[in-house]
């Protein structure tokens, strides 16, 4: 399908846990449609070649804090608009053999992957129920439905966040507000994890990911996806 900003009924974007692979891609992919996009991480200095590139604002801030959160979303509707599409990319990993990981460092995967999908869900809500309209999208990885041996805390918080889309999508859905989970099931190609040369398109492309986002935007209502599983075409099931 080619991108045609007619068929996009969303106007702003704010990307929570921006970085340089699958939210580089998608915000470049949105600026092009025409529209304004925000990139919010923890460390925005990473983000100032992206939003450069694509014209994008940058706001700090730290996805297991409730009211960073708030604050968060009040800084884009003064500087987006209330944004109609929100995009949770946010995750951390904590590994280690059950018995040995440190739990403070369990905690925090969980707050900022789980917890976090949780603030940032929330404020998309209160803005867009009241209008009707808007698109929740949630970034989940291969643990969201499998876990793992050694990462039993980055599995715990990509399954609690799957089960927040699930909830969300029944809730908001009649709402008129559309929530989709992205299962990323594969390792996603970077310039520190390039396909081998003997493997070509082994890894997911970023650009292949948001182009699939994109194409999620533009669903009619009466046809709604709630989940889609992304997977190289060599990946094993």
């Amino acid at each position: 399908m080619e991108d045609d900003v007619s068929d996009i009924p969303y106007n702003a974007a704010l990307i929570v846990g921006a970085g340089p692979g699958i939210s580089g891609s998608l915000a470049r992919r949105l600026a092009g449609l025409g529209v304004k996009v925000g990139l919010a991480a923890r460390d925005i200095g990473k983000l100032a070649g992206l939003a450069s590139e694509t014209g994008a604002a940058t706001f700090a801030t730290d996805v297991s804090d409730a009211k960073a959160v708030e604050d968060l979303f009040l800084a884009a509707d003064r500087q987006l608009g209330e944004p109609d599409i929100v995009v949770f990319n946010a995750g951390a990993r904590a590994h280690g053999p059950i018995a040995e990981i440190d739990p403070a460092a369990v905690a925090k995967a969980v707050a900022i992957g789980a917890l976090g999908g949780f603030y940032v869900v929330q404020q998309a809500a209160k803005r867009m129920t009241p209008r009707g309209h808007g698109a929740i999208l949630l970034t989940g990885a291969t643990a969201s439905v499998k876990g793992y041996a050694l990462s039993s805390a980055f599995a715990m918080g990509k399954f609690a966040l799957r089960g927040l889309a699930q909830s969300a999508a029944r809730e908001l859905g009649p709402k008129g507000v559309h929530v989709a989970h992205f299962v990323i099931d594969g390792g996603v190609r970077s310039a520190r994890r390039p396909d081998p040369g003997d493997k070509p398109d082994s890894t997911l492309d970023p650009d292949a990911i948001a182009q699939t986002y994109v194409d999620v935007l533009r669903q009619h209502r009466s046809a709604w996806l709630q989940e889609v599983e992304l997977r190289p075409w060599v990946e094993r099931f």
